[in-house]
């Protein structure tokens, strides 16, 4: 039986109006053998979690540059839980401060890539966290 094909959504939340960094991850994923949804920019959490449930993804990367991240990214991860789909595994990029870390990591964000990451270490983390190597 083939290997089923990781879909992963990536996100714009908030008010950002850079996308630059999600197209790059999206296109490495993409070129990684991975199916990808963007949702575009300026997604509302419910909008996001809406679409990650109907696209049945395997996880959900969250792009955010407007220093809105605790907010945004708990949201998101309160609605999968109210929709029961707390399994999802929610992964961040961005201009996010080390001392916010530890609160993401304590709602559940599973990891955080700041600028300058290589998109070979966010594609071999994707498919370890997925357990889809």
């Amino acid at each position: 039986m083939p290997e089923k094909k990781l879909r992963i959504l990536i996100a714009k939340p908030g008010l950002d109006g850079h996308d630059r960094g999600a197209k790059v991850v999206a296109r490495a994923l993409r070129d990684a053998g991975m199916e990808v949804i963007y949702t575009g920019l300026r997604q509302t959490p419910e909008s996001i979690v809406e679409t990650a449930l109907q696209e049945d993804v395997d996880a959900i990367g969250l792009s955010i540059l407007s220093g809105a991240h605790n907010h945004l990214f708990k949201k998101v991860i309160d609605l999968l839980k109210k929709e029961g789909a707390e399994d999802i595994p929610i992964f961040g990029g961005g201009i996010i401060p080390e001392d916010d870390m530890p609160y993401l990591k304590e709602i559940g964000v599973k990891k955080v890539f700041g600028p300058g990451t290589s998109t070979e270490n966010i594609v071999a983390y994707i498919k370890e966290m997925t357990n889809n190597s």
